[in-house]
């Protein structure tokens, strides 16, 4: 049975990546890309369905796991009774190729180590044939199966019941190097990796790229950890990011919640922008939108909510019968159904992310404000459709706060791209659809009785998104009517002090009732607090939710509050980037509360600077209890005759 989810590290190469186990067994990885079918796959079962086991023969050995430095090179210290040793494992970035690297070197003593390689291509239902490796110096082994190959070198393996196994005693002092090749099975055996220059490259890499984080706060060492887990993340070749590195770990241990997160959803993609941007990564950002731009070009009508890392548009939902799912819960999907789905907030999520390129000084390209443009002439003419929200429902369609919200989002950037930017577009017309999005949320997507917004038009009950309203500027923290649904959100949604998504029923989502609390929701909540001055509030969760993450600083989806244990794909891209946002929110906070002034004249929402009454909103103090003070509205390109261009510096 597979180790429980926070008991695994990522390692990656920034195309794809391999969750180690703390029994130092690599039960997932799937090459060469994170999408690609596993070679390892007892995450999703045993070791039946494919494992690579390196660790010390003694069953009581114990262990501590860390990163080299900002890296995702880990180390496992090994103490047995006879010595200790050092496990270094990594996969090496920027050769090219499909590489696992994994390092002994003998500490004290000596120490017999044992190695289990168990392959299994296609999602465990492929046994390789095996080959010794000839003609080169060291012993290695050569395995085949359809487009797949690959070859170990290493110490020798001997066959035994479709597995193949090693024993070896590393002394003090001592190294014993073990390296793994991914390559097309049609092309020639790739030659073997100079190990110290690539660890030393490696290293080098991923501490330079971790240098550039920009955050100064009492959360700091989570941030880096947690923007080095979006960047793993993040395809090097192509610029999609995807949600996380795995498929199908559960929801709920027995439940059949079970989704493939390696995909790219505009949604989370789009929010990881909006993060490396405002922690200085501006190449990423460029990165991303050239990906983006590839992916979504074409008929607007075609737009769906995920792609695949290189914009590939089919992406069908099917069940495994060779892996019968973590811990036994099934199904194991790959692919996933909800591409298919309409999910009005995409749109708005893309042109606030593109908005802040922007700001960050991104420049348009010939085509990148066309195609938004593109993206608002579809939204005119859809928005009023009911869809299946934020959470994917599988239920019936229906008219979800949140995704009106994003809809009044993109109309509102695409409105500031033309008065910030002196961007073309109807400018006219899209203020005309922003109000009338506003006053049909104000109508229908808020609970008198209950003094809230509500999950969906004409309900009582609220969910957790929420939440996101005043992070995306549709209405302040402070203002009444968000604080009445915060207030909501901590009666109805709390479990355990922590955020559930919403009330899981059938009738909503289709699928059966129950789920963990949902650890992106709760770091939103840190957020709320810490903008609307609930600052001690919003520390006391953030240092819980810190507390959560494994002991290499990882957090998958979604935490059991009865057994501690993680739930969810893993490590999660929603949940790292939101914990960055509330970081941020929290360092913000702490300066207005000390009167520093550093945060007087903006507001921060997850990490980016927002006006807090910028110019082309002036309907923000429209409805009852807004506790926003207006000014007149003057729009940029009106101001003594001066370009928009030059008329921004009220806004990031």
């Amino acid at each position: 049975m597979a180790l429980h989810i926070e008991d695994y590290a990522l390692i990656s190469d920034c195309h794809s990546a391999a969750l180690v186990g703390r029994d130092g067994s690599i039960d997932w990885l799937c090459l060469p890309r994170y999408d690609s079918a596993s070679m390892f796959g007892a995450l999703l079962g045993s070791e039946e369905q494919g494992r690579w086991l390196l660790a010390p023969a003694d069953p009581a050995a114990t262990c501590t796991r860390s990163y080299l430095g900002e890296s995702f090179v880990l180390s496992t210290v090994w103490t047995t009774t006879t010595g200790t040793v050092e496990v270094v494992d990594f996969m090496p970035h920027g050769d090219g190729r499909a590489d696992v690297v994994r390092t002994v070197r003998g500490l004290t003593g000596h120490v017999e180590l044992i190695q289990d390689l168990r392959l299994r291509f296609g999602y465990g239902a492929t046994v390789p044939w095996v080959r010794q490796l000839r003609h080169e110096h060291s012993p290695g082994l050569i395995a085949v199966a359809g487009p797949d190959a690959v070859v170990l070198r290493g110490p020798a393996l001997h066959a035994s019941d479709h597995r193949h196994e090693a024993r070896f005693t590393v002394t003090a002092a001592e190294t014993v190097t073990i390296q793994l090749t991914w390559y097309p099975s049609h092309l020639p055996l790739p030659q073997a990796l100079n190990i110290p220059q690539v660890y030393s490259e490696t290293l080098a890499w991923w501490a330079g790229w971790a240098d550039s984080c920009t955050h100064d706060g009492p959360f700091r060492a989570a941030v880096v950890r947690s923007l080095l887990v979006l960047r793993a993340l993040t395809h090097e070749t192509t610029g999609g990011i995807v949600a996380a590195a795995t498929t199908s770990l559960p929801e709920l241990i027995g439940g059949t919640r079970n989704w493939d997160y390696r995909y790219v959803w505009l949604r989370d993609a789009s929010l990881t922008l909006e993060v490396l941007l405002s922690h200085g990564y501006e190449a990423e950002a460029e990165s991303w939108r050239g990906w983006l731009l590839r992916a979504i070009a074409g008929d607007p009508n075609d737009l769906q909510i995920m792609y695949g890392l290189a914009g590939e548009r089919y992406l069908p939902e099917r069940e495994l019968t060779s892996l019968p799912g973590h811990r036994g819960s099934g199904p194991v999907r790959v692919g996933n159904g909800a591409v298919s789905q309409f999910q009005s907030d995409a749109v708005g999520g893309v042109m606030i992310a593109l908005h802040e390129a922007r700001g960050a000084g991104v420049e348009e390209t010939e085509f990148s404000w066309p195609l938004q443009l593109s993206l608002m002439t579809y939204l005119e003419a859809n928005w009023h459709r009911p869809d299946q929200g934020i959470w994917e429902v599988r239920g019936p369609a229906r008219e979800f706060t949140h995704s009106r919200v994003m809809v009044w989002a993109a109309f509102d950037r695409a409105v500031r791209g033309v008065t910030e930017y002196g961007l073309p577009g109807p400018v006219d017309r899209w203020r005309r659809i922003r109000d009338e999005v506003r006053s049909d949320i104000e109508e229908r997507g808020y609970n008198a009785a209950r003094g809230c917004y509500t999950q969906y038009f004409g309900g009582e009950e609220v969910d957790a998104s929420l939440l996101v309203l005043s992070q995306v500027g549709f209405c302040e923290a402070t203002d009444a009517r968000m604080l009445g649904t915060v207030r909501a959100i901590e009666a109805d949604l709390l479990r355990d002090g922590l955020v559930l998504r919403y009330t899981t029923h059938p009738a909503l989502d289709g699928l059966d009732a129950g789920e963990h609390p949902f650890l992106a929701c709760s770091f939103w909540l840190v957020e709320q607090y810490a903008a609307s001055g609930r600052v001690d509030d919003a520390q006391a969760l953030m240092t819980r939710l810190v507390g959560l993450s494994n002991d290499v600083g990882l957090l998958s989806e979604e935490y059991d509050v009865t057994t501690g244990h993680h739930a969810g794909n893993t490590p999660q891209a929603l949940t790292h980037l939101a914990l960055v946002r509330a970081a941020d929110a929290i360092v913000v906070a702490e300066d207005r509360r000390a009167g520093s002034g550093r945060a007087a004249a903006t507001a921060v929402s997850g990490g980016r600077a927002v006006d807090e009454q910028h110019d082309d909103r002036p309907e923000n103090g429209d409805h009852p209890g807004a506790q926003v003070e207006e000014r007149p509205h003057v729009d940029p390109e009106d101001q003594a005759g001066q370009p928009a261009a030059q008329q921004r510096a009220d806004h990031t």
